[in-house]
């Protein structure tokens, strides 16, 4: 414990002042750590990120990290995202007959959809920083909240499991307590920094995130459990790797980002 909470300390000192700066040196620093949640993943699927795929993949994942203000690089090019993605396909594919299959059919949609994973958490961090900083608190704030709240509610009077297969430390009793202790910590904190929202779109949001960040969480468990790996890393000593710590934003974050969308 003593251990996490020094590491905690330490992220967080490094990590908050370069959200409060934002701008062009809080998308780089994005950028370092989505890399390093790519290299975690590709690790987990003993593919060299310094190999042509691992290579190729990081360009990928740069190129589709580019927020919307960056955008203008890719049209002088006539280029798109999406078609980016499918001429990496095309490159993996052909990799494929290279390699005489040593790098496989299933490699290529592994790594593709890796690039995704990875990259929509990202890139909508820097887009929803580019909202308002408020909001990635807000993220932040839900997110923590339903973790503690899932954790101290389920060790309390959890007793049926959510899904032993993934996670079997989690219960039912838990995740919904967790989306009630949500909905608490968001409500005091649109008390103290206003989101222009009316509360009832503040509830609905957060539940949607609560629920969404859980969901990010058993992906990710699902992961690690499939590729037979305790941690994606040991970056962060008493946390494991950054995707460890950021596979719940990694979720709930687009999903943020897609309701203001709809509402504004």
């Amino acid at each position: 414990m003593k251990q996490r909470i020094i590491t905690g300390v330490g992220a967080a000192a490094v990590f908050l002042p370069i959200l409060f700066i934002g701008g062009f040196i809080f998308t780089v620093f994005t950028y370092a750590l989505a890399t390093i949640a790519l290299f975690e993943l590709l690790r987990m699927k003993r593919i060299s990120i310094l190999s042509f795929p691992g290579i190729i993949t990081v360009m990928l994942l740069w190129t589709f990290l580019l927020p919307s203000q960056y955008t203008y690089l890719l049209n002088e090019m006539n280029l798109t995202k999406m078609e980016l993605i499918i001429l990496a396909v095309l490159l993996f594919l052909a990799y494929t007959v290279v390699t005489k299959n040593k790098f496989t059919f299933d490699d290529v949609g592994f790594t593709i959809l890796a690039t995704l994973y990875v990259g929509l958490g990202f890139l909508y961090l820097i887009e929803v920083r580019g909202i308002g900083i408020q909001y990635v608190f807000f993220v932040l704030f839900v997110v923590w909240a339903t973790d503690s709240g899932a954790y101290f509610i389920g060790r309390a009077i959890g007793k049926r499991k959510l899904w032993p297969d993934i996670s079997p430390n989690k219960t039912i009793e838990g995740s919904l307590g967790g989306i009630v202790i949500a909905i608490m910590i968001a409500i005091i904190y649109i008390s103290f920094i206003p989101l222009e929202l009316s509360i009832g779109t503040v509830i609905v949001i957060t539940i949607f995130l609560s629920v969404f960040g859980q969901i990010g969480d058993l992906v990710e468990s699902a992961l690690k459990r499939h590729y037979q790996v305790k941690d994606s890393g040991q970056l962060l000593p008493g946390h494991g790797g950054i995707l460890d710590r950021v596979d719940s934003w990694l979720f709930a974050l687009p999903v943020l980002y897609f309701l203001l969308s709809l509402i504004s």
